[in-house]
Protein backbone atom coordinates (compact mmCIF):
# COMPACT_ATOMS: atom_id res chain seq x y z
CA UNK A 1 0.00 0.00 0.00
CA UNK A 2 1.40 3.50 -1.05
CA UNK A 3 1.98 5.81 1.92
CA UNK A 4 -0.69 8.47 0.13
CA UNK A 5 -2.96 5.61 0.80
CA UNK A 6 -1.96 4.83 4.75
CA UNK A 7 -2.17 8.37 5.14
CA UNK A 8 -5.86 8.35 3.97
CA UNK A 9 -6.70 5.43 6.43
CA UNK A 10 -4.97 7.19 9.41
CA UNK A 11 -7.05 10.06 8.97
CA UNK A 12 -10.47 8.04 8.48
CA UNK A 13 -9.47 6.73 11.55
CA UNK A 14 -8.85 3.17 9.96
CA UNK A 15 -6.63 1.66 12.31
CA UNK A 16 -5.73 -1.56 10.61
CA UNK A 17 -6.82 -1.87 6.84
CA UNK A 18 -3.80 -0.91 6.11
CA UNK A 19 -2.05 -3.97 7.33
CA UNK A 20 -4.85 -6.58 6.38
CA UNK A 21 -6.20 -5.24 3.25
CA UNK A 22 -4.03 -7.93 0.83
CA UNK A 23 -5.35 -10.87 3.18
CA UNK A 24 -8.91 -10.11 2.46
CA UNK A 25 -10.21 -12.22 -0.80
CA UNK A 26 -11.85 -10.18 -3.47
CA UNK A 27 -14.68 -11.53 -4.94
CA UNK A 28 -16.39 -8.41 -5.75
CA UNK A 29 -15.79 -4.88 -4.94
CA UNK A 30 -19.04 -4.55 -2.31
CA UNK A 31 -18.05 -8.19 -0.79
CA UNK A 32 -14.20 -6.73 -0.68
CA UNK A 33 -15.44 -3.55 0.75
CA UNK A 34 -18.01 -5.46 3.33
CA UNK A 35 -15.31 -7.79 4.42
CA UNK A 36 -12.46 -5.50 5.04
CA UNK A 37 -14.81 -3.50 7.15
CA UNK A 38 -16.05 -6.21 9.23
CA UNK A 39 -12.65 -7.05 9.72
CA UNK A 40 -11.75 -3.62 11.17
CA UNK A 41 -14.65 -3.52 13.64
CA UNK A 42 -13.62 -7.33 14.64
CA UNK A 43 -10.06 -5.68 15.23
CA UNK A 44 -11.34 -2.79 17.03
CA UNK A 45 -13.47 -4.57 19.44
CA UNK A 46 -10.70 -7.46 20.59
CA UNK A 47 -8.36 -4.13 21.44
CA UNK A 48 -11.20 -2.21 23.17
CA UNK A 49 -11.99 -5.41 25.55
CA UNK A 50 -8.17 -5.91 26.09
CA UNK A 51 -7.90 -2.40 27.19
CA UNK A 52 -11.14 -2.65 29.44
CA UNK A 53 -9.73 -6.11 30.62
CA UNK A 54 -6.09 -4.44 31.51
CA UNK A 55 -8.33 -1.39 32.72
CA UNK A 56 -9.83 -3.82 35.59
CA UNK A 57 -6.75 -4.95 37.15
CA UNK A 58 -7.62 -8.62 37.69
CA UNK A 59 -5.13 -10.67 39.59
CA UNK A 60 -5.19 -13.27 37.18
CA UNK A 61 -6.62 -14.71 33.53
CA UNK A 62 -9.14 -16.97 34.99
CA UNK A 63 -12.63 -17.01 33.05
CA UNK A 64 -15.36 -19.04 33.02
CA UNK A 65 -14.97 -21.19 29.89
CA UNK A 66 -12.80 -23.04 32.74
CA UNK A 67 -14.96 -22.45 35.39
CA UNK A 68 -16.17 -25.95 37.11
CA UNK A 69 -19.32 -25.67 39.03
CA UNK A 70 -20.59 -27.92 41.29
CA UNK A 71 -23.51 -28.87 43.39
CA UNK A 72 -21.55 -27.25 46.33
CA UNK A 73 -22.88 -24.05 44.70
CA UNK A 74 -26.20 -22.71 46.15
CA UNK A 75 -27.38 -20.35 44.08
CA UNK A 76 -30.59 -18.04 45.04
CA UNK A 77 -34.05 -19.46 43.78
CA UNK A 78 -34.60 -16.64 41.49
CA UNK A 79 -31.50 -17.31 39.19
CA UNK A 80 -29.65 -19.98 37.80
CA UNK A 81 -26.16 -20.23 36.47
CA UNK A 82 -27.27 -19.40 32.97
CA UNK A 83 -28.41 -16.37 34.40
CA UNK A 84 -26.04 -15.22 36.08
CA UNK A 85 -23.78 -15.70 33.44
CA UNK A 86 -25.64 -13.25 31.28
CA UNK A 87 -24.96 -10.54 33.09
CA UNK A 88 -28.44 -9.27 33.27
CA UNK A 89 -27.60 -8.41 36.68
CA UNK A 90 -25.33 -5.62 35.44
CA UNK A 91 -28.21 -3.79 33.81
CA UNK A 92 -30.52 -4.12 36.42
CA UNK A 93 -27.63 -2.38 38.62
CA UNK A 94 -27.95 -5.81 41.27
CA UNK A 95 -25.29 -7.40 42.82
CA UNK A 96 -23.75 -11.02 43.20
CA UNK A 97 -22.22 -12.07 46.88
CA UNK A 98 -20.62 -14.69 47.12
CA UNK A 99 -19.67 -16.21 50.77
CA UNK A 100 -17.60 -19.53 51.52
CA UNK A 101 -15.26 -20.89 52.90
CA UNK A 102 -11.48 -20.13 51.52
CA UNK A 103 -10.60 -22.08 48.28
CA UNK A 104 -13.95 -22.80 47.18
CA UNK A 105 -13.98 -21.56 43.73
CA UNK A 106 -15.50 -17.41 44.73
CA UNK A 107 -12.80 -15.70 43.11
CA UNK A 108 -12.30 -17.49 40.52
CA UNK A 109 -16.28 -16.52 39.77
CA UNK A 110 -16.17 -13.60 40.53
CA UNK A 111 -13.07 -12.86 38.56
CA UNK A 112 -14.21 -14.81 35.25
CA UNK A 113 -17.93 -12.85 35.76
CA UNK A 114 -15.95 -9.79 35.82
CA UNK A 115 -13.29 -10.95 32.65
CA UNK A 116 -16.76 -11.63 30.62
CA UNK A 117 -18.38 -8.23 31.23
CA UNK A 118 -14.96 -6.82 29.59
CA UNK A 119 -16.05 -8.88 26.28
CA UNK A 120 -19.46 -7.52 26.36
CA UNK A 121 -18.14 -4.22 26.52
CA UNK A 122 -18.60 -3.22 30.24
CA UNK A 123 -16.12 -0.81 32.50
CA UNK A 124 -15.38 -3.27 35.63
CA UNK A 125 -12.74 -2.49 38.02
CA UNK A 126 -11.26 -5.59 40.47
CA UNK A 127 -10.18 -4.81 44.01
CA UNK A 128 -8.59 -6.45 47.09
CA UNK A 129 -11.15 -5.18 49.97
CA UNK A 130 -8.49 -4.16 52.17
CA UNK A 131 -6.28 -2.71 48.61
CA UNK A 132 -9.30 -0.78 48.16
CA UNK A 133 -9.31 0.74 51.83
CA UNK A 134 -5.71 1.50 51.77
CA UNK A 135 -6.13 3.37 48.54
CA UNK A 136 -9.26 5.41 50.40
CA UNK A 137 -7.02 6.09 53.16
CA UNK A 138 -4.38 7.25 51.02
CA UNK A 139 -6.18 9.68 49.52
CA UNK A 140 -8.08 10.99 51.93
CA UNK A 141 -4.39 11.55 53.51
CA UNK A 142 -3.38 13.52 50.33
CA UNK A 143 -6.85 15.54 50.34
CA UNK A 144 -7.28 13.42 46.81
CA UNK A 145 -10.56 11.28 47.87
CA UNK A 146 -12.86 13.35 45.72
CA UNK A 147 -10.72 12.75 42.95
CA UNK A 148 -10.36 9.03 43.62
CA UNK A 149 -14.43 8.50 43.52
CA UNK A 150 -14.73 10.28 40.84
CA UNK A 151 -12.68 7.47 38.71
CA UNK A 152 -15.64 4.94 39.45
CA UNK A 153 -17.71 7.88 37.57
CA UNK A 154 -18.34 5.52 34.37
CA UNK A 155 -18.01 2.27 35.67
CA UNK A 156 -20.26 -0.51 35.75
CA UNK A 157 -18.94 -3.15 37.86
CA UNK A 158 -16.65 -3.22 40.68
CA UNK A 159 -15.79 -6.45 41.90
CA UNK A 160 -14.23 -6.75 45.51
CA UNK A 161 -12.48 -9.83 46.86
CA UNK A 162 -11.74 -11.25 50.18
CA UNK A 163 -14.17 -9.02 52.38
CA UNK A 164 -13.22 -10.30 55.64
CA UNK A 165 -9.66 -11.61 55.41
CA UNK A 166 -8.62 -8.41 57.06
CA UNK A 167 -10.27 -6.03 60.10
CA UNK A 168 -10.64 -2.51 58.77
CA UNK A 169 -10.43 0.68 61.53
CA UNK A 170 -12.97 3.06 62.05
CA UNK A 171 -11.78 5.32 59.54
CA UNK A 172 -10.77 2.68 56.83
CA UNK A 173 -14.87 1.40 57.36
CA UNK A 174 -16.24 4.39 57.43
CA UNK A 175 -14.67 5.39 53.71
CA UNK A 176 -15.47 1.99 52.88
CA UNK A 177 -19.17 2.38 53.37
CA UNK A 178 -19.22 5.87 52.20
CA UNK A 179 -17.90 4.38 48.74
CA UNK A 180 -20.53 1.77 48.39
CA UNK A 181 -23.35 3.78 49.75
CA UNK A 182 -22.16 6.14 46.68
CA UNK A 183 -22.07 2.72 44.58
CA UNK A 184 -26.07 1.72 45.96
CA UNK A 185 -28.09 1.78 42.88
CA UNK A 186 -25.67 3.43 40.66
CA UNK A 187 -23.31 0.45 40.16
CA UNK A 188 -23.37 -3.44 40.46
CA UNK A 189 -21.17 -5.25 42.78
CA UNK A 190 -19.47 -8.75 42.94
CA UNK A 191 -18.22 -9.00 46.22
CA UNK A 192 -16.48 -12.10 47.93
CA UNK A 193 -16.65 -13.32 51.60
CA UNK A 194 -15.05 -16.00 53.87
CA UNK A 195 -17.68 -15.08 56.76
CA UNK A 196 -21.51 -15.10 56.85
CA UNK A 197 -23.10 -11.42 57.26
CA UNK A 198 -23.83 -12.17 60.85
CA UNK A 199 -20.23 -12.50 61.66
CA UNK A 200 -19.28 -8.73 59.51
CA UNK A 201 -18.79 -6.85 62.60
CA UNK A 202 -15.37 -8.53 63.31
CA UNK A 203 -14.17 -6.84 60.30
CA UNK A 204 -15.71 -3.13 61.09
CA UNK A 205 -16.24 -1.66 64.44
CA UNK A 206 -19.34 -0.41 64.46
CA UNK A 207 -22.31 -2.33 64.45
CA UNK A 208 -24.57 0.38 62.96
CA UNK A 209 -22.46 0.67 59.96
CA UNK A 210 -22.09 -3.22 59.65
CA UNK A 211 -25.56 -3.24 59.49
CA UNK A 212 -26.16 -0.24 57.00
CA UNK A 213 -23.82 -1.59 54.91
CA UNK A 214 -25.41 -5.26 54.63
CA UNK A 215 -28.29 -3.86 54.11
CA UNK A 216 -27.36 -1.87 51.02
CA UNK A 217 -25.34 -4.89 49.69
CA UNK A 218 -28.27 -7.39 49.75
CA UNK A 219 -30.74 -5.34 49.14
CA UNK A 220 -30.75 -5.79 45.15
CA UNK A 221 -28.49 -9.11 45.33
CA UNK A 222 -28.11 -12.70 44.25
CA UNK A 223 -26.55 -14.48 47.54
CA UNK A 224 -24.56 -17.62 46.35
CA UNK A 225 -23.41 -19.94 49.15
CA UNK A 226 -20.36 -22.04 48.67
CA UNK A 227 -19.40 -25.05 50.52
CA UNK A 228 -16.98 -27.92 51.21
CA UNK A 229 -13.61 -28.25 51.44
CA UNK A 230 -10.77 -26.11 49.90
CA UNK A 231 -10.34 -26.95 46.16
CA UNK A 232 -6.50 -25.62 46.98
CA UNK A 233 -6.55 -27.62 50.09
CA UNK A 234 -7.61 -30.82 48.12
CA UNK A 235 -4.90 -30.63 45.43
CA UNK A 236 -2.13 -30.15 48.16
CA UNK A 237 -3.18 -33.40 49.51
CA UNK A 238 -3.87 -35.47 46.58
CA UNK A 239 -0.29 -34.56 45.49
CA UNK A 240 1.49 -35.41 49.02
CA UNK A 241 -0.40 -39.14 48.85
Amino acid sequence: MSEQLREMCKSLRLAYVADIYNQIPYESSEQFLEAIFAEEFRLREEVKVQRLIKKAKFLDDKDLSHYEWHDQIRLPGHIDQDGLQSLSFIENRENVVLIGAPGTGKTHLATGLGRSACEQGYEVRFFRVAQLVEHLEHALRQDKLAAFRKRFEKVDLIVLDEMGYLPFGKEGSELLFQLISEWYEQKSLILTSNLEFSQWNRIFVDSRLTAALVDRLIHHAHVLSFTGESYRLSHALSKSR
